[in-house]
């Protein structure tokens, strides 16, 4: 009688079922990881946009008027007339565009300063802006590709 010896591994079928479960877990978790790096820079942008909102109504409280585009962009201005707001609250995530009064883009806040009659406030800065009464700061959320924004009343 002959005896045949039973070899012991992994058919090619088996290894390819292996493989392609691999890949699949793979995809999965690289899609959920992006999808929760979206909603962190999407919390950065929200949390940045409330704390220029405080800090532009904490100076409207103290002056009675709204600082113009040209007066936030300033660091120094910043950093004398709105003491505690971290610089970087004005750069969205992953970016070095200054915050500005087009459109909010992932990458860009946007600021309007406004007159009574709606009219944007020049950039200048100069004492006649210091009627600028209105404003918006908006962020474009990456996750839901909506505006987040927040108002003077």
């Amino acid at each position: 009688m002959i005896s045949l010896k039973k070899q012991k591994g992994f058919t090619l079928v088996e290894l390819l079922i292996v493989i392609i479960i691999i890949g699949i877990l793979a995809t999965l978790v690289i899609v959920t990881f992006s999808g929760v790096q979206a909603k962190a820079r999407d919390s950065k942008r929200q949390t940045d946009i409330g704390a220029v909102d405080s800090h532009i109504e904490a100076f409207y409280a103290e002056h009675g008027w709204y600082p113009t585009l040209a007066q936030v962009q300033s660091g120094t201005w910043v950093s004398s007339n709105m003491k505690g707001l971290d610089p970087a609250a004005l750069l969205a995530p992953n970016s070095t565009t200054l915050i500005d009064s087009t459109a909010a883009t992932t990458t860009k806040y946007s600021y309007v300063p406004t007159h009574d009659d709606g009219t944007a406030c020049s950039a200048s800065g100069t004492a006649d802006d210091t009627v600028c009464t209105h404003f918006t700061v908006s962020a474009l959320l990456e996750s839901s590709n909506t505006v987040f924004s927040k108002s003077s009343n």
